[in-house]
């Protein structure tokens, strides 16, 4: 009797935790035009009335029911900045000169470099800095390059980010620009830019000392690896995407643009086949699971530790959890947990961060459709884990499909096949880039012969997606609507529910 009050309890927890979320999705959509005091005095009132109802179990339900939906509008509305003059966002519209320093690492592309920027002072006169809060966002070229924690002089015209139209007859759709800046706490652009770099050494200091031990391991691969191989195992190593040039297409167009971005998709799908190399080679599943989940961690760190980071190092993390406790009901409260923590942390990659949904997405595949794909291929051996690499594949790419498709509007054809010809070999390249990267500050002659064996592998991926994206059906634009995504997933939910009932009957 215990546990069933444990197992109810547990129920009306996470419940009243897929309110929360569904409240901050309805406000995120609604764009947050409600006052934040209605909301506050509403939640007072819930409060005061789930006490007083407290013993009346229906009754208490609906209101901490409603109350959590309240609470997810009031989350999105603390997040939205004061329009006070102590805030950059007072001075959209003007021309200013603003004092801040680089707080986010730069994110280096092949037509420049975009970077987030902490204000401090806005600059009235010389002798005159006002203390200003806020962030804002600037495109500069490649050279001069700025690095966290520089401080900048940026004289700009300050502008709020809007909404991006798509062009009507083609897959492209609306892009929310202003909630895309959004999500990393930016409300204001600074428009033709003139930087003045004035320090060095603001920020944080753990992750200045991450961001240079990276620009280290960058130079160590470009002496190693020549473009655009260099940027591809910058991107195998800590997700970099800066000089991949025309093969970011040719990824896209076969489906494999997760490799080289560190998100749940890549992490969740590397963790898996390496949790079962670890088992092919007879390693106990308990100690192949701390070893691969403190893997990730240190690889997180690695990789900068930014939110998008951490989130997909989770995400591999519940998908090992899933295989160690062998209970999709528990796993999936843990990701109803998680995905609260991280849209406490931050309301907006609900529903404006493609990233977080991928990232979810393809870990709920994993975990609820992997075990359904699976008994097919019961009866076929498992060779060099090809197997378990079309298992997995095959449980992201059904898990995101919806939402590919109506996010980008493209379906790629031959994704499953160019998926299974690449990713069992995804783990060895990386081990190559790795040890190459470490040696060559011991003896480089060893550290060249390692890299060229990680060239031969990445050589390898790219003729496969070459020939693949080459082929005239490889890639279709299919734009979905909202309605038709809602269905696809709708549908996909009660395939797993009924398979999950055949298999508990036949069980029974």
């Amino acid at each position: 009797m215990f546990q069933q009050l444990i197992h109810s309890k547990s129920k009306s927890f996470f419940s009243f935790c897929l309110c929360f979320l569904l409240g901050v999705s309805i406000i995120s959509i609604y764009n947050g035009n409600i006052e934040t005091l209605y909301v506050v005095v509403s939640s007072i009132v819930l409060s005061v009335f789930v006490g007083v109802y407290w013993r009346a179990k229906t009754a208490r339900f609906l209101l901490l029911s409603i109350l959590f939906f309240a609470l997810g509008f009031l989350r999105f509305q603390l997040t939205i900045p004061h329009d006070t003059v102590d805030n950059i966002i007072h001075y959209a519209g003007e021309k200013k000169t603003i004092v801040g320093f680089v707080s986010a690492e730069p994110d280096v592309r092949m037509d420049g470099v975009r970077y987030i920027v902490q204000s401090s002072e806005l600059l009235v006169q010389r002798d005159e800095p006002k203390v200003l809060e806020g962030k804002l966002y600037f495109k500069s070229s490649l050279y001069p390059r700025y690095e966290y924690g520089d401080k900048l002089e940026l004289k700009c015209d300050l502008q709020r980010p809007e909404l991006v139209e798509g062009v009507k007859g083609t897959p492209q759709r609306d892009f929310a620009y202003d909630k895309y800046l959004a999500r990393y706490g930016v409300y204001v652009l600074c428009q033709d830019a003139r930087v003045t770099k004035i320090g060095v050494g603001e920020g944080n200091r753990v992750l200045s000392g991450i961001f240079a031990l990276k620009n280290v391991v960058a130079d160590r691969i470009s002496t190693m690896w020549h473009e655009p191989y260099a940027s591809f195992m910058a991107g195998l190593l800590y997700g970099y995407r800066g000089g991949l040039g025309e093969l970011n297409e040719l990824f896209s167009r076969t489906g494999v643009t997760h490799i080289v971005a560190i998100s749940g998709y890549n992490i969740t799908l590397i963790a898996t086949i390496l949790i079962n190399f670890c088992i092919y080679l007879y390693i106990p599943r308990k100690k192949a699971f701390w070893v691969i989940t403190i893997g990730i961690v240190v690889f997180v760190i690695f990789a900068g530790a930014s939110a998008s980071v951490v989130r997909a190092g989770v995400m591999g993390i519940i998908v090992l959890l899933s295989k160690q406790i062998g209970r999709a009901s528990r796993v999936g409260n843990v990701m109803i947990l998680t995905a609260v923590v991280m849209t406490l942390q931050n309301p907006y990659i609900l529903m404006w961060d493609a990233g977080f949904q991928l990232s979810f997405l393809a870990t709920l595949g994993l975990v609820y459709l992997n075990p359904i794909i699976r008994k097919p291929f019961q009866k076929y051996p498992e060779i060099l884990g090809i197997k378990e690499t079309l298992i997995t594949t095959i449980a992201a790419i059904m898990a995101t499909l919806p939402l590919i498709l109506f996010q980008f509007g493209r379906l790629s054809i031959v994704a499953p096949a160019v998926n299974i010809m690449i990713l069992w070999i995804l783990p060895m390249i990386m081990a190559f880039g790795f040890f190459a990267v470490v040696i060559s500050f011991i003896f480089k002659p060893l550290a060249m012969i390692i890299a060229w064996l990680g060239w031969v592998g990445m050589e390898y991926i790219v003729v496969i997606v070459k020939w693949f994206a080459n082929l005239k059906f490889s890639a279709v634009d299919m734009q979905v609507p909202v309605w038709g995504m809602v269905g696809m997933y709708i549908g996909l939910i009660g395939w797993i529910i009924l398979k999950g009932k055949a298999k508990n009957g036949k069980m029974g």
